[in-house]
């Protein structure tokens, strides 16, 4: 093209890329106009960092938000890998939440680790909620060594619905082939749960790829339970979202990709091989994560 030449195709690029700028811009926890598009994405179940087993192709943040961003998300709720094996986890959510804040380009939600085994883990909520402004936790029970009956462990979720911080109870990471024999994390024991759900009516909690172990009778009576949300990435079959969707209500799916450990693409084909209506997907693409997310606003302006 000859210079200074404004043809038609320049004029498209120059207007997709102002587009894109707009939507860095925007924040996606107080629900933005462009959240209300069909396309829009929010993913509730990516993490940061490195994956202490092997190299992931997308673990540097940077190239994580492009992945994220390429396809639409507008919001990702972030753990961290290291929540998983290191005790300093003051240090580990501090790192989180620089690291969204930084490199997040306006699109990472850091969700901070809580280990309720650890001498001061009610302080390192309340700095979770006050300090670093985060919407919500990401538990890892089987990572952390203690069951769902400990009495500390239905202490956080009181404390955490109290702040109304969602919460988010992560049963597995990985398939169990894939885990190195030194480090073998058995699928978290959800029995106590729905107990403990119906006894707190304002807790919000997220099952974090639950649905490979969790089915059934025992998903049932947790959905039913209380506020329970479930997220896609570890569902398999083919249809698969819709053979969810004929036991529980699309109200309570959530979109979620467990990247950069699994592909994000995978998540994303199963919503597209599923036949859902309008309102079934708009519900799982971002509406009912912005529901979840409507509480965390409401909080930052108390």
């Amino acid at each position: 093209m000859r210079p200074g030449l404004f043809t038609r195709r320049r004029f498209l690029g120059l207007a997709s890329a102002a587009s894109g700028a707009a939507v860095l811009r925007c924040e996606t926890v107080s629900a933005p106009r462009h959240a209300r598009t069909a396309s829009a994405l929010v993913d509730v179940n990516v993490s940061l960092s490195q994956w202490p087993l092997r190299r992931l192709a997308l673990s540097n943040t940077t190239g994580l938000v492009a992945k994220l961003r390429g396809n639409n998300v507008i919001s990702a709720w972030a753990g961290t890998f290291d929540g998983l094996l290191h005790k300093d986890l003051a240090g580990v959510n501090a790192r989180l939440t620089h690291e969204c804040q930084r490199n997040g380009r306006g699109v990472l939600r850091p969700f901070g680790s809580i280990n309720p085994m650890l001498p001061d883990w009610e302080e390192e909520l309340r700095r979770c909620a006050d300090e670093h402004r985060m919407p919500g936790i990401r538990l890892h029970p089987n990572y952390h060594g203690y069951s769902l009956s400990d009495p500390n462990f239905a202490r956080l979720l009181k404390l955490a619905a109290e702040r109304r911080l969602i919460v988010q109870l992560a049963l597995v990471m990985e398939d169990e082939r894939m885990m190195h024999p030194l480090l073998q994390a058995r699928p978290v024991d959800t029995a106590p749960l729905a107990g403990l759900v119906k006894q707190m009516p304002s807790l919000r909690l997220v099952l974090l790829n639950a649905l490979r172990t969790l089915r059934a009778k025992p998903l049932l009576d947790l959905i039913a339970a209380g506020n329970v949300f479930v997220e896609i990435s570890m569902l398999e079959g083919i249809g698969g979202v819709g053979n969810l969707l004929q036991q529980v209500p699309s109200t309570r799916v959530l979109f979620g990709s467990h990247a950069p450990l699994f592909y994000f693409e995978s998540s994303l084909f199963k919503l597209r091989e599923s036949p859902l209506s309008d309102e079934q997907m708009r519900n799982i693409r971002a509406a009912n994560a912005r529901t979840l997310a409507a509480a965390f606003q409401r909080r930052t302006m108390l």
